[in-house]
C-alpha cells in the first residue's frame, strides 16, 4: 500500500527539517504551507515535497483537508512540522499498512517534550496514554474543528503501540505567541456557533482548567514544567472566553 504523509507548516524553518527526515520512507510527502516568510520552503527542497500553498484563515481543519485530497496514497499519516516519527513507530505503520485488517483509521499516542522534559499528565494526559487518529485511509473521513482539530469517521479505528515524538515550545514567548493565535480562532469558532460568555465563565473557568490538568489530573508530577503549562493552558481558556465577550460587545 502507498503511504502519504501530511505536514502542516508555517514559518517552521527551526523543527521542519526534522519532520521531514523521519518522514522520508514514506512514498509521498505533502506540505501544505500557509506562506511562510522564513526559509521553511528552501529546507523542503532536498525532500521533494509536493508543497501546496494555501492561506490558514483560521481553520486547520481546512488546510488538513487539503493535504488530505491532495494525498495519493491509499494511507495518509498527518505530522506536524515539530513532530518525528520514530523509528519504532516507522516499522509499526509499514507493518500496518501491508496488512489486511478491519481498521480505517489509527490512534497514535504522542510523547510531548517540552523544555527538555517529557510531560506525561495534565492536559496532556489523554495524548500520552490514548494518542489522537493521525493515520488514516484515504475517504475514511475528515478532518473538523477550527483549532484543536479531529479527524472524524464512522469507520473502525484501531490504537498504535509506538509514539510520536513532540518538541513544542522552544521558549515562553513562542507558547504566548501560539496561544494567542489559537484563543483568537478558538472564540471566533464559538462566536460563530452561537456561543456566549460572560464575567464568571471569564473568571472560573481558567481557575477550573488548572484545578483539574494541575490537580486531577496529575500535572504537579511534570515538575515545574508541568505547573507552566498548567498555567498557559488555563491562560488559553481566559482569553478564548474574553475575546468571545469582545466579539459579543463589538455585535451588540
Amino acid at each position: 500500500m502507498k503511504l502519504s504523509i501530511v505536514i502542516l507548516t508555517k514559518n517552521n524553518v527551526k523543527t521542519i527539517e526534522t519532520a521531514l527526515k523521519s518522514a522520508v520512507f514514506a512514498d509521498e510527502i505533502i506540505v501544505v504551507d500557509d506562506f511562510s516568510t522564513d526559509n521553511t520552503l528552501n529546507a523542503l527542497q532536498k525532500y521533494k515535497a509536493l508543497i501546496f500553498k494555501r492561506r490558514l484563515s483560521g481553520n486547520f481543519s481546512s488546510q488538513r483537508n487539503l493535504g488530505l485530497s491532495k494525498a495519493s496514497g491509499e494511507w495518509i499519516l498527518f505530522l506536524d512540522a515539530d513532530e518525528i516519527l520514530t523509528d519504532e513507530l516507522t516499522e509499526e505503520v509499514k507493518k500496518i499498512i501491508n496488512t489486511n485488517n478491519t481498521f480505517s483509521a489509527y490512534y497514535i499516542k504522542r510523547r510531548d517534550i517540552f523544555w527538555g522534559r517529557e510531560l506525561k499528565y495534565g492536559e496532556l494526559l489523554r495524548s500520552y496514554r490514548k494518542g489522537i487518529i493521525r493515520l488514516v485511509k484515504k475517504n475514511s473521513g475528515k478532518w473538523k474543528g477550527s483549532v484543536h482539530e479531529t479527524f472524524v469517521t464512522n469507520k473502525p479505528s484501531g490504537r498504535l503501540n509506538n509514539y510520536i515524538y513532540h518538541y513544542s515550545h522552544e521558549s515562553l514567548r513562542d507558547f504566548i505567541v501560539d496561544i494567542n493565535n489559537y484563543s483568537t480562532i478558538r472564540a471566533k469558532e464559538l462566536y460563530k456557533n452561537g456561543k456566549k460568555s460572560n464575567v464568571f465563565q471569564i473568571l472560573f473557568i481558567p481557575l477550573a482548567k488548572f484545578k483539574i490538568n494541575y490537580i486531577f489530573k496529575l500535572g504537579f508530577l511534570d515538575g515545574v514544567p508541568g505547573f507552566i503549562y498548567a498555567f498557559m493552558m488555563s491562560f488559553h481558556s481566559f482569553l478564548v472566553r474574553a475575546k468571545l465577550y469582545q466579539y459579543q460587545k463589538l455585535d451588540g
